[in-house]
């Protein structure tokens, strides 16, 4: 499987060039959060919940001290606002109680399974929001796996799997040093722009070669290699 991902991720490459990585990375805890309020929302109303939250308070310990329905309004544009507002209060609470402070710093020299296990005990954090912040914030080789993370690699035949969290397991492994983040962020760009979950754009793929989704649309249609804004690389 190493292979074969090796060379999907140099076809996107050679589509969409690499991604450019946040030189200014986000904490650990800043990404956990932002992840969280990324969850079923587009990155632009997820930033724009994030960005508030950031402007209108010095720090997390203001935040872990606000009223629940304050929080909630807060984050409102992101929507889900009750679910995501529970979420980080109990991460914000967790931390403080246990820990001492707001900083998920102590997990940094932890390993990858290490890190997942902790992350995915809090409540609202699965196995997509905790592998974000070993991508984002710690730089690990590690895959997050979305919707269109799941769709493509289905579709290209790298993997058979039911779910996202499957398909995560399934490729974590295999994925060639120091690739995660380009393979990550151009899967999404593949799957937002070229291989939608209807009527997806084959004429135009860059791996239609070695795709082997059997539903292929070979209609004509104008490629759409825009640049999306990527919210974990921006925070």
């Amino acid at each position: 499987m190493k292979k074969e991902i090796a060379k999907i991720n140099a076809l996107l490459i050679k589509e969409f060039g690499i991604p450019p990585r946040n030189t200014n990375k986000a904490t650990p805890l800043d990404t956990l959060i932002g992840t969280i309020l990324s969850q079923n929302t587009n990155d632009n109303n997820s930033f724009k919940a994030y960005s508030k939250l950031k402007c209108s308070f010095k720090n997390w310990d203001e935040i872990e001290k606000l009223p629940l329905m304050k929080l909630e309004k807060l984050i409102n544009v992101a929507g889900l606002g009750f679910q995501k507002a529970t979420a980080i209060k109990k991460v914000l609470s967790y931390l403080k109680r246990e820990k001492g402070s707001l900083s998920l710093d102590y997990l940094v020299d932890n390993s990858d399974e290490e890190i997942l296990t902790e992350l995915t005990s809090f409540q609202g954090v699965g196995l997509k929001t905790a592998s974000c912040v070993l991508l984002f914030s710690l730089e690990r080789n590690v895959c997050p796996v979305d919707t269109h993370v799941h769709r493509t690699l289905n579709r290209i035949g790298i993997v058979k799997t039911s779910s996202p969290d499957k398909t995560f397991l399934a490729v974590k492994d295999f994925l060639p040093e120091k690739s995660a983040h380009t393979f990550h962020t151009n899967l999404i760009r593949l799957g937002r722009a070229i291989c939608k979950p209807a009527k997806p754009g084959c004429a135009v793929c860059p791996l239609l070669k070695i795709c082997q989704y059997e539903e292929k649309n070979l209609e004509k249609g104008k490629a759409v290699t825009k640049r999306d804004f990527m919210l974990l690389d921006n925070l």
